[in-house]
């Protein structure tokens, strides 16, 4: 019988060290499970970060681009406003009745004056005025001429363009500042 009590003392002292190894394996497998899931909780917290900021980066970015199309819309559309407001004051210079042009076209050739002592006038072919209506030796109608006139000395050598699309752009480009400040605050 010494022989089974040998037997069971070197079973019970295998299931021992089985039991302390398995108890050491759980407690093991217990660490490297929280090591890990401490890592991949580490790493969830920096992707999740890295997530929102790129989120919000890309936020920014949308809304800055946004920004920079509704300004282009603007700017697009007060050009619009401004090129039409152009085209219709012109088009009121040059429809307006033969009296009016008459005046102005005489206010334009003493103005002229100024440089051209005996200027004669190109305007429109459709005008109807002479040369003596408004005061200059000649006045020949061309057709490149939509309204106003252009003044020029017997030589040739000094001509003054008084065209209404002239002058109009002329002052147009020394007021567009205030202009647009007038039409758009």
């Amino acid at each position: 019988m010494a022989l089974d009590n040998v037997k069971k003392d070197i079973v019970d002292s295998a299931r021992a060290s089985v039991s302390a190894i398995e108890a050491e394996r759980d407690a093991e497998i217990a660490k490297i499970k929280a090591e890990a899931e401490a890592v991949i909780s580490d790493m969830k917290t920096k992707e999740d970060k890295r997530l929102k900021e790129t989120i919000e980066q890309l936020d920014r970015q949308m809304l800055s681009s946004a920004e920079l199309e509704s300004k282009k819309i603007v700017l697009s559309k007060k050009k619009e406003i401004l090129e039409r407001a152009f085209a219709e004051s012109l088009s009121s210079l040059e429809s307006a009745d033969a009296a009016t042009k008459k005046k102005q076209y005489k206010q334009m050739v003493a103005a002229a004056k100024k440089v051209i002592d005996d200027p004669k006038a190109y305007c429109s072919k459709d005008e109807k005025i002479t040369a003596d209506d408004i005061g200059v030796s000649k006045l020949e109608k061309v057709g490149n001429i939509t309204g106003g006139l252009i003044l020029e000395s017997k030589d040739g050598t000094i001509q003054v363009d008084m065209q209404y699309k002239t002058i109009l752009q002329t002052v147009w480009d020394r007021e567009m500042k205030s202009l647009s400040d007038t039409l758009f605050g």
